[in-house]
């Protein structure tokens, strides 16, 4: 038998679609466990496919939580958002009563990086009895929705893209300008398509965010934030969404070259901890 005429293997575990576009669940498998070559492979066809994937009941050590990202690269380490201690590359995001929610804002992860993520690979580890849940959205559709008029008009155009708010962040932390300027000059500024080509799929998909994105290079700054809006408001079309309720030891891998997310704030002053581990991508074209 040819080469060409062997069937490929199936998976090994099963993959659910929590809709027609976006999302899927995948059960039989443990991620406490090394993967090898076929399920590597397997999840990240997956995760092309669906852009967002979750497993539920992975009860992991904090070890095997970045020997799994690990797997599909390598790890950053985020400058500004508070680390689990002994685990630099562990976001630790926890929101309580004197904490509350702020993640609840469309957005890819990072985007203000000259290459930002890959992916995100977040854990619950407490979350509320109801609330708290994040909603993805496929921004292939969000761009294939788009009118030709609008495609034509962002067709080749960039995007500036910041981190503003974290910047803020560290003025009310209390700290001076001679820091923040240093942080300025490690994190300029970047440039970024404003339809960026998904470098495994070779799909377009919206890259401007609500969070990061600045304005659009070459544009007054009128007709910038209109189109900016018009584009923001794409990650809000229900048709283009899922959503994921968390439970503990739940576990979501999502694109961030194909999605936004947004994590809804509702369950205050309820306690919500996750840890997060992000995987460095390539420079978005």
């Amino acid at each position: 038998m040819s080469q060409a005429a062997i069937a490929p293997q199936p998976a090994p575990f099963t993959v659910s679609p929590l809709t027609p576009l976006i999302g899927a669940e995948i059960s039989g498998i443990d991620l406490a466990k090394p993967l090898d070559d076929a399920a590597l492979a397997a999840l990240r066809a997956a995760l092309l496919d669906w852009k967002v994937i979750f497993f539920r009941n992975q009860e992991i050590t904090t070890g095997q939580h970045l020997a799994f990202a690990r797997r599909f690269g390598e790890l950053e380490v985020h400058p500004f958002a508070p680390q689990k201690e002994g685990f630099p590359e562990v976001l630790a995001i926890t929101h309580d009563r004197d904490r509350p929610g702020r993640e609840n804002k469309w957005h890819s992860d990072v985007t203000w990086r000259e290459c930002p993520s890959l992916g995100s690979v977040l854990r619950a580890v407490e979350v509320p009895a109801v609330g708290g849940d994040t909603l993805f959205a496929d921004m292939y559709a969000a761009y294939e929705g788009l009118t030709d008029e609008v495609k034509e008009k962002i067709d080749g155009a960039i995007a500036i893209h910041d981190f503003a708010h974290f910047r803020q962040a560290m003025r009310t932390r209390g700290k001076s300008e001679a820091e923040i300027e240093a942080m300025n000059r490690k994190y300029p500024m970047v440039e970024h398509p404003v339809v960026r080509t998904h470098p495994e799929t070779g799909r377009k998909a919206i890259y401007v965010n609500v969070t990061f994105t600045q304005h659009i290079v070459g544009m007054e700054k009128a007709e910038s934030d209109t189109l900016l809006k018009h584009l923001y408001a794409q990650a809000a079309i229900p048709e283009y969404q899922c959503r994921f309720r968390w439970k503990k030891n739940s576990i979501a891998f999502w694109d961030n070259r194909s999605s936004q997310h947004y994590a809804a704030s509702d369950y205050w002053p309820a306690l919500r901890r996750m840890e997060r581990v992000t995987i460095i991508g390539d420079r978005p074209r």
